[in-house]
């Protein structure tokens, strides 16, 4: 038997309905949690300690004579950044720079109010910055001590090393504390982390999450048009001819 072209048209827009389907699902379940949920709290912001400014009669050392003291212990080339930040309640120079050997950047701490070099942050230390960026009284669940974090991690793309601090708390938050720098790099949430997987799934990158010039998502913008274009024909061809007379 000879199959008409209106059964390999239908078949064609069965299946593509069926893959396209699936993803249309994943898309319009996470358009609704984007736009049904909070970004303060998926971002974790109202659970971020109120931090008191330094006192405007603060005073400081000039950070060139900082800048000396690193050239004792390391060779300098270029300076990146000079921020004063609070670390504990004291304000703390963070010097990013990069050295004249390798060219590789660096970050050199130091107490602002002597001018006195100071180490990266103990995981004692770390502790101690997390619970004051928390605002919930919560306990501290587990400390973790990251060198790398790849593209699907929580942490990804932001300095390291760190601690990941984790908080027994029903948000299951997890505080991330850069120890050169010194301070809270992010808040991370099971707000947060429904939001990442959705978003993966909404960019179909399964990689870094943000590209959306991925081969997939080009392919599936394909696979529409294609599945709409097999719809109108069959629309069309589908249709009973009205005879007149």
């Amino acid at each position: 038997m000879v199959k008409s072209r209106h059964y390999y048209i239908r078949k064609t827009h069965r299946y593509l309905g069926v893959i396209l389907g699936i993803q249309f699902l994943f898309w319009t379940t996470g358009g609704l949690y984007f736009s049904w949920s909070d970004m303060d709290e998926i971002h974790g912001d109202h659970q971020k300690a109120t931090v008191l400014p330094l006192e405007s009669n603060i005073k400081v050392v000039n950070p060139q004579d900082i800048i000396q003291k690193i050239k004792q212990r390391d060779s300098i080339k270029y300076i990146l950044d000079i921020r004063l930040v609070q670390i504990l309640g004291e304000p703390v120079y963070q010097i990013i720079y990069t050295d004249d050997k390798n060219n590789e950047k660096r970050i050199q701490l130091a107490m602002a109010n002597t001018g006195e070099l100071r180490n990266a942050l103990s995981k004692e230390e770390a502790i101690k910055v997390a619970q004051k960026s928390f605002c919930k009284d919560a306990m501290v669940s587990q400390v973790e001590y990251l060198t790398n974090a790849d593209q699907h991690h929580e942490y990804r793309e932001s300095p390291l090393p760190a601690y990941a601090v984790k908080f027994d708390h029903p948000s299951n938050t997890t505080v991330y504390i850069s120890s050169e720098l010194g301070t809270v790099q992010k808040f991370r949430n099971e707000k947060w982390r429904i939001f990442d997987f959705l978003w993966m799934m909404h960019t179909m990158d399964y990689q870094g999450r943000d590209n959306f010039g991925n081969w997939i998502l080009k392919a599936f913008s394909i696979f529409g048009l294609m599945t709409i274009g097999s719809g109108f024909v069959l629309f069309f061809v589908s249709r009973k001819k009205i005879k007149i007379g």
